[in-house]
This record gives structure tokens, C-alpha cells and sequence, in this order.
């Protein structure tokens, strides 16, 4: 399966953005998605996952309750909404697809960045 990732820009703390990621290749519905992300200096972090049927989530506690993860099996897409955003979230964001019934990541999209000024 292939990703892009898009979405991502500069915005002031407190603001908000949604990121995409368009899945192409594959029946869709066959994968668990995640949103992770790399902040400059730091190594790669998981920010959310969603399981097939975007039944089941996951947050990393710092964006529980301000990041928002779902998908469109319809669309081929997976999004991240991300409110009240902080510049700590500053990072490049990757999507990420694992099949079912694997717990690792094996296929990855490009990157976004996300900057989050004070």
C-alpha cells in the first residue's frame, strides 16, 4: 500500500489543522492506521492509531482529548485533527498502515511538517 500524507502548514498555538493521508494500492479496509510524528532532535513518537473499521483508537497521552483520529474506508484515507495545538506538537507527522493482525508498521507515507508557533 502507498500513503500521502498532506495537510500540515504553520499555525499559532491554540489553532488547529487536519492532516490526510491517502492510501492507494490496496484494499484499504485490510490495514490498521497510525499517525506518528518526529520533532526536530527527537526520535519517532506514536501520536495516535485506528483499527479496519475505525472502531478502536489509541491516543499517546499528550494529544488524548486535543487529537482526534478517524478514516474513510470509502475515500482510501485516514485524517488527524488536531485542536488546541501546542508548539511541543511542532514535528514532522507520518502515516502509517500495518496489516491486520500485525502489530508493527510496515508501510509509511512521506512526512508532513507541522510547525506551531508561540
Amino acid at each position: 500500500v502507498q500513503l500521502q500524507a498532506s495537510g500540515g502548514g504553520l499555525v499559532q498555538a491554540g489553532g488547529s489543522l487536519r492532516l490526510s493521508c491517502a492510501a492507494s494500492g490496496r484494499t484499504f479496509s485490510n490495514y490498521g492506521m497510525g499517525w506518528f510524528r518526529q520533532a526536530p532532535g527527537k526520535g519517532r513518537e506514536i501520536v495516535a492509531t485506528i483499527d479496519w473499521s475505525g472502531g478502536s483508537t489509541y491516543y499517546k497521552a499528550p494529544v488524548k482529548g486535543r487529537f482526534t483520529i478517524s478514516r474513510d474506508n470509502a475515500k482510501n484515507t485516514v485524517y488527524l485533527q488536531m485542536n488546541s495545538l501546542k508548539p511541543e506538537d511542532t514535528a514532522v507527522y507520518y502515516c502509517a498502515a500495518r496489516e491486520l493482525e500485525r502489530y508493527e508498521f510496515g508501510y509509511w507515507g512521506q512526512g508532513t511538517l507541522v510547525t506551531v508557533s508561540s
